[in-house]
C-alpha cells in the first residue's frame, strides 16, 4: 500500500492517533513491535497558530518512529491551513524527523471537540469538511490523509458519498472508523460501509479500516472480507504494544502467536517506562505511563493490589522494583490471549 510515495508494504497495520496515548515513547515502542506507521496525538490547529508550546511539542517526532503522521484538528478553515503548513515544516519548527504525512482528524467523537464542530462534528457539515480538506491539500507539499467516521448518527451515514468527495479534492488515503459519532465507542463497529467504500469503482486511493481490530483473526477478516488496504489499531494497543506482532504473526502463519510470558511483558513495560522518562522526565513521564501500566498485566490472578500500587506511586525506582516483583511473583503464570482480555 502506498500513500503518495510512501510504501508501507502489503497489509500494513497502523497505530491510530489517540490523545494522551500516542506520545513519542509509545510510538517508538509500537514501531519496534511491528507497527508499519504511527501517528501523533491530536494537534489543535488553534494551539499551533497561537504558538502554544504544548501544541508545538506534539509535532516533535523522531527518526526511529518514522514513518509517522502528524494529525491536526479544528473547524476554522484559515486556522487549519496555517496549522497544516506548520505540520509540513514540523522538523524545522519542533525539531526531529517531522511528518511523513499530514492527517486531518474528522473522527474524534468527544464532546469538547465534536461539540464545537471539530473532529467528527464535521460530519454535520460535509461541505465545510470538503472545503477545509481541499484547502489543506493545496497548502502543503506532503501527502494529506483524512480519518473520519460513518456519519453523525444512524440516520446520516454519509461516508460512501463523502469518501468520493474527499478523494476528488486530493487526499492520498482515507481512514474510516466503523461507527457514527453518536455511537462514540459503544456497540460493534460496522464494517459493511467501509467495505462499500473500498469496493466503490470510483475509489482509487487506499482505504484504511479502523474499529474493533483487537487480534489477528479480526485483521484477517478486514483484509479478506472487506478488502481494505490497511487496518488501524486503537484502544486495543493500550499497554499492549506487541499486538502488532500478534496480528502480523496471524496474517503470515494463520495461527495466533503464543502469549507473551510475564517476564517478557515486564521487559516491555520497563522499556516503555524508560522511554517515557527519557522523553518527558518526572513527574509527567510517570503520570502518563499509568494508562499503559494498568493494562500490561491484565489476566494475572490476584493482581488488583499490585496494579493499584503500580499506578499510584510516583517514585520511578519503586515502579521498577514493582515490575521486578511482578516478574518474580508471577513467573510461569499463564496469561490469556489479547482477544480474551482487552476491551475496545
Amino acid at each position: 500500500m502506498k500513500i503518495g510515495n510512501l510504501d508501507l508494504g502489503e497489509r500494513p497495520v497502523l497505530l491510530a492517533p489517540m490523545e494522551d496515548v500516542t506520545d513519542v515513547s509509545f510510538r517508538v515502542l509500537c514501531r519496534e513491535q511491528g507497527a508499519d506507521m504511527v501517528y501523533t496525538e491530536f494537534v489543535p490547529s488553534d494551539g499551533l497558530i497561537r504558538d502554544a508550546a504544548k501544541a508545538i511539542a506534539k509535532m516533535h517526532t523522531l527518526e526511529e518512529e518514522a514513518p509517522v503522521g502528524i494529525q491536526i484538528y479544528g473547524h476554522i478553515p484559515e486556522s487549519m491551513v496555517d496549522a497544516a503548513r506548520m505540520a509540513d515544516r514540523a522538523a524545522e519548527i519542533a525539531g526531529g524527523h517531522g511528518a511523513d504525512i499530514i492527517d486531518i482528524n474528522f473522527g474524534c467523537p468527544v464532546s469538547k471537540i465534536a461539540g464545537r464542530g471539530a473532529g467528527s462534528g464535521m460530519m454535520r457539515e460535509p461541505d465545510k469538511m470538503v472545503a477545509i480538506t481541499k484547502a489543506v491539500v493545496e497548502a502543503v507539499g506532503k501527502p494529506v490523509t483524512v480519518k473520519t467516521r460513518l456519519g453523525w448518527d444512524e440516520n446520516s451515514k454519509i461516508i460512501v458519498e463523502l469518501a468520493e468527495r474527499l478523494q476528488d479534492v486530493g487526499i492520498s488515503a482515507l481512514t474510516i472508523h466503523g461507527r457514527t459519532r453518536s455511537q462514540m465507542y459503544r456497540g460493534s463497529a460496522d464494517w459493511t460501509l467501509i467495505g462499500e467504500v473500498k469496493n466503490n469503482p470510483r475509489m482509487h486511493i487506499p482505504i484504511i479500516g479502523n474499529g474493533d481490530i483487537t487480534d489477528g483473526p479480526k485483521a484477517k477478516e478486514a483484509f479478506e472480507r472487506y478488502g481494505v488496504d490497511a487496518v488501524m489499531v486503537g484502544r486495543a494497543s493500550f499497554g499492549h504494544p506487541w499486538i502488532f506482532r500478534e496480528i502480523k504473526h496471524y496474517l503470515e502463519h494463520g495461527e495466533e502467536m503464543a502469549p507473551l510470558s510475564v517476564q517478557e511483558r515486564v521487559d516491555l513495560a520497563r522499556r516503555h517506562f524508560a522511554l517515557s522518562l527519557k522523553y518527558k522526565g518526572e513527574p509527567r513521564g510517570v503520570y502518563e505511563m499509568r494508562r499503559h501500566l494498568s493494562c500490561y498485566f491484565k489476566g494475572l490472578p490476584d493482581f488488583r493490589q499490585t496494579r493499584m500500587h503500580l499506578v499510584t506511586t510516583t517514585d520511578p525506582d519503586e515502579i521498577y522494583r514493582t515490575l521486578d516483583l511482578i516478574a518474580e511473583k508471577w513467573a510461569g503464570a499463564e496469561l490469556p490471549g489479547a482477544s480474551n482480555v482487552y476491551e475496545v
